[in-house]
């Protein structure tokens, strides 16, 4: 009995000593979040990110209260549509960060950069409003995009091709409210490439 008392002892300090893992999301929770983000992206498509929510869930077949437990907010929604984006451009800068000339290899990310934020009308607004919000649920997306910019702006900056007073922040504020514009003004498809081109022509060094 001892030795059992002993196996058992050791068994509750492994056990302790082991973090949580977090359970796996059941297989029917699994689907409804899949078909919210799906219907989300239809809706955001149609309507813009400020279509409603109760749409949303409607279209994919569960009531606003699964949609809650889902995504307790808008933003939260938000984050999750953009993470794909968001996954894409952090591979993207990582390719970048090897490529011959550093200041091109920045304007070719922050392009692609204001493509992504135009993608559904008023996501450029939304990520502009957290930029410098660590509580919001796009903060998730936001940072890790805020370390990719960078280090592409550090090295643009090491070569000498852009100023060293250029901070990443305000830059991405800038590619936010270039995307915006471009997304006032859809009879003008070169609008965004035009403005981009005149803000780094203000950033480059001297």
């Amino acid at each position: 009995m001892v030795g059992a008392t002993s196996r058992e002892a050791a068994e509750h300090e492994d056990a302790a000593a082991t973090p949580a893992q977090p359970r796996a999301m059941r297989s029917d929770a699994r689907r409804n979040h899949e078909r919210l983000l799906t219907e989300a992206r239809s809706a955001f498509s149609e309507h813009g990110t400020d279509a409603s929510l109760e749409d949303v869930a409607r279209r994919a077949g569960v009531g606003i209260g699964t949609l809650y437990r889902h995504f307790p907010n808008r933003d939260a929604l938000l984050s999750a549509v953009f993470e794909d984006a968001a996954a894409g451009l952090l591979t993207r800068s990582r390719e970048l960060l090897h490529a011959p000339e550093p200041c091109a290899a920045l304007v070719t990310w922050l392009r692609e950069m204001v493509t992504h934020a135009g993608e559904y009308r008023g996501l450029a607004r939304s990520l502009m409003s957290v930029s410098y919000d660590n509580t919001s649920a796009l903060a998730r997306c936001s940072g890790p995009i805020r370390e990719a910019g960078g280090a592409l702006l550090a090295r643009a900056q090491e070569a000498g091709s852009v100023r060293p007073d250029v901070a990443i922040g305000d830059l991405l504020q800038l590619t936010h409210g270039i995307a915006l514009a471009a997304e006032e003004t859809p009879g003008d498809p070169e609008l965004a490439d035009r403005l981009l081109m005149l803000t780094l022509r203000g950033l480059k060094a001297g």
